[in-house]
């Protein structure tokens, strides 16, 4: 075993949640509705909902994984003092907008919600752990979808930028690492996570997906001057779903899709962490019949305020191909991916490859030049506890062992990268299906997916693994 590291002396190692798939109490201390909080299980059709807001605004399903989550709202000690034995430099987690402003667009903030998170960072800060926070993860609070039709309304870039301004003079000196937006680039497969918003009853989603996107963008910038302009220490980064596309094989029009695919996700970040429009997107936007209105001043501020730092979720790699009779594709993505046959999955279809990090760290990093973080990887699995209580997660184990060690390999490479907080490091409601036996957890939560359990909290073995490869920075993976 060697004993050098490739990873860096300060490397954040860590873990990563979000407010609306943990947190519960969903109306507690006068928050307002979140996305989540109106959308059911998997059981009662939480894609269809998810895919047709309004139909979810009108009907009362039997239960919703939000209402109660993990109830990380009460238990946050309990658990950070878990994630401090793990030894967390770390956390992850994103500010609930409907906290702080229940409708989105309110004159003035939500004491109680503010004072959560003031309770939260504190916590952190008692056990050296840095936070890192989102500071929209799929949370637009749905006032703003139904009263504004969420960000395909410009107006949402004036509330946006009223709630950074608020925490980021509220929480200085707390929280120095901010992402703008989780996965930006999920606005064009779920709009109602990514933009608050129906596109189902539009002439061209595709027109007003990208709208959005830009007003996003723009919102984006201007919180990023923002954050700056209050606290110069203010890191503020951007946010990507990666994960790079192989060609099907070494035919160019197999290896033009793969490039194609992998634009549609660039697009973002080309705009926030060079500045601008990439150039393919005057093309895209005219065969797609997009024309953006723009205004004055909006690419100036783009171009003058780009990120500090690139993050990324990475789950698997992607495989496309210009052939319509090759149409194999994987089950539970949200990307549509051909099955690659040199490649395992995960029980919900995910493909795992771990190499896959590597290349995609490296394409990012040669891209922008930018410092990255890894603020999503992991692997969904169902747990079963064993008659003395044990619960042996060999293949979480096995698969974050092989990610930690590519991005190992990317560091060597020359990659500058500043952290890794791997996804659900508690057990929480997954996003897609709203399932609690889709675990990512080193910790494990006693609830089911009907939302039964006394909500005990539990080690997995996953857990003191992690906790040596920490100890060890990186160097100790077995």
């Amino acid at each position: 075993m060697t004993t050098e590291s490739n990873f860096p002396k300060n490397f954040l190692w860590g873990g990563a949640v979000a407010a609306n798939q943990c947190e519960g109490a969903y109306l507690a201390d006068g928050k307002g509705l979140s996305p989540v909080d109106i959308l059911p299980d998997a059981a009662h059709g939480r894609w269809d909902a998810l895919t047709n807001p309004k139909k979810a605004m009108e009907t009362n399903y039997d239960f919703y994984p939000s209402h109660e989550s993990i109830d990380f709202y009460n238990r946050y000690k309990e658990d950070l003092k878990m994630l401090h034995e793990m030894g967390f430099k770390t956390f992850r987690t994103s500010i609930c907008w409907a906290r702080i402003f229940p409708n989105g667009d309110d004159k003035e903030p939500n004491e109680a919600g503010l004072k959560f998170y003031d309770d939260l960072f504190d916590e952190c800060h008692k056990y050296g752990i840095e936070p890192l926070v989102t500071i929209n993860h799929f949370d637009t609070p749905v006032a703003l979808f139904k009263n504004y039709g969420g960000w395909k309304n410009r107006k949402l870039i004036e509330f946006y930028l009223n709630y950074c301004e608020v925490i980021f003079k509220r929480y200085k000196g707390k929280v120095k690492y901010w992402m703008t937006f989780n996965e930006i680039n999920m606005i064009l497969h779920i709009p109602f996570f990514g933009g608050g918003m129906d596109v189902s009853d539009e002439a061209n989603p595709k027109q007003v997906k990208y709208q959005a996107a830009h007003h996003q963008l723009v919102a984006s910038a201007m919180a990023t001057k923002l954050g700056h302009e209050i606290d110069a220490d203010n890191q503020i980064g951007c946010m990507l779903a990666a994960g790079s596309t192989y060609a099907n094989t070494c035919d160019p029009k197999d290896v033009w899709a793969a490039l194609e695919a992998d634009r549609e996700g660039y697009f973002f970040i080309d705009v926030q962490a060079r500045g601008y429009y990439p150039s393919y997107s005057k093309r895209f936007f005219k065969e797609n019949n997009i024309e953006l209105e723009i205004l004055a001043g909006d690419l100036e501020v783009i171009k003058e305020n780009t990120v500090d730092y690139v993050s990324f979720s990475y789950y698997s790699s992607r495989l496309a191909s210009a052939d319509p009779e090759v149409n194999s594709t994987t089950e539970g993505n949200v990307f549509a991916s051909l099955k690659n046959p040199y490649l395992e999955a995960s029980e919900w279809g995910w493909q795992i490859d771990p190499l896959g990090l590597r290349v995609t760290m490296n394409e990012i990093y040669d891209r922008y030049q930018k410092p990255l973080f890894v603020v999503e990887n992991g692997l969904g699995a169902v747990d079963t506890v064993e008659a003395d209580g044990s619960i042996n997660d060999d293949y979480r184990i096995e698969y974050l062992r092989e990610h930690v060690r590519e991005m190992g390999e990317a560091i060597a490479d020359g990659v500058e990268c500043w952290g890794y907080t791997p996804w659900g490091c508690i057990d929480l409601v997954s996003a897609g299906t709203g399932e609690m036996k889709k675990r990512y957890g080193f910790i494990y939560v006693d609830k089911d997916n009907d939302g039964n359990g006394t909500l005990d909290r539990k080690k997995k073995k996953s857990f003191d693994w992690y906790k040596k490869v920490i100890d060890t920075n990186g160097v100790d993976l077995y």
